[in-house]
């Protein structure tokens, strides 16, 4: 094909949909953000106190060619949520992706919780998705996609990662019903499970009084690293584009493989039972 020949116009992969994001204004909220502009979506950068790193991201994605709009809601609160939904319909009129992305919480032993770390963990991470997912159906007219980031403490119990691992099992619970009842409304429901991901979270989690060393996890990891924001951005991606049509009510987890490694681990070995290295070909 001549240079004269090449189509005027390619078509990005996102173009004309209407994506918001929670939390997005740092961390695997906005590297998912601007995955997403860079193939034309028009990007809604939820954020609850940083302004100016919010605004960075809109103003990023319009040097990507594509449209944006930072929008202050705190999902612990209900009615922000309903206002920040409020403010996608006058501004678009509709919704195609809404990523539940932002979460917090206490990273306490079972009997330090109180009251109010259990209150909290559960505004923070079950409540929003569900009234958040709730709010998009509404704008979801011609269809969509809705996609929960969860955790490895879903499936796997570690130290102080009760009160946020169990409330993203109930996140992950919920994406499979939402899928089962959505279905009908041509929207696709599931979630990204995230390992040990880089990012400012994993390094104060790393760095409480007490924890255990990084390097002695990322031991365990066979591929032998923590993943990045764009291992995880990737993924939420491929679910909110079209060549994940048949896909929903499913978590993906993407970890380097650690949870599906156990003690004995193949480096505590040695001797015939320890992993060589590659074999060579014959």
């Amino acid at each position: 094909m001549t240079e004269t020949s090449q189509p005027l116009h390619h078509r990005r992969k996102h173009e004309q949909k209407i994506a918001l994001i929670t939390g997005a204004s740092r961390g695997i909220g906005r590297c998912l953000a601007l995955k997403l502009a860079a193939e034309g979506a028009t990007i809604v950068v939820n954020y609850r106190r940083s302004a100016e790193l919010a605004d960075a991201v809109v103003d990023e994605a319009r040097e990507l060619g594509a449209d944006g709009l930072a929008v202050q809601a705190d999902v612990e609160n209900p009615d922000d949520i309903v206002r920040l939904f409020g403010v996608v319909q006058s501004e678009f009129g509709r919704l195609d992706y809404f990523v539940n992305n932002a979460a917090a919480s206490a990273f306490k032993k079972v009997l330090d919780l109180e009251t109010h770390h259990l209150d909290r963990s559960y505004a923070m991470n079950v409540r929003p998705f569900v009234l958040g997912a709730q709010e998009a159906v509404k704008l979801m007219d011609r269809g969509g996609r809705i996609v929960a980031v969860s955790g490895y403490g879903s499936m796997r119990g570690f130290a102080a990662y009760a009160a946020l691992g169990s409330y993203k099992a109930a996140v992950e619970s919920f994406i499979r019903y939402m899928a089962i009842e959505f279905a009908g409304y041509g929207i696709n429901v599931n979630g990204v499970n995230g390992g040990l991901i880089e990012s400012d979270s994993l390094e104060y989690f790393y760095t409480m009084d007490g924890m255990a060393p990084m390097q002695s996890v990322l031991d365990t990891i066979p591929l032998k690293r923590p993943g990045t924001l764009d291992d995880m951005a990737n993924v939420i991606e491929f679910l909110l584009s079209d060549n994940s049509s048949y896909i929903t009510g499913q978590t993906i987890v993407v970890d380097g493989g650690m949870t599906v490694s156990a003690a004995p681990y193949y480096h505590q070995t040695s001797g015939p039972l320890n992993l060589p290295d590659r074999p060579a070909a014959d």
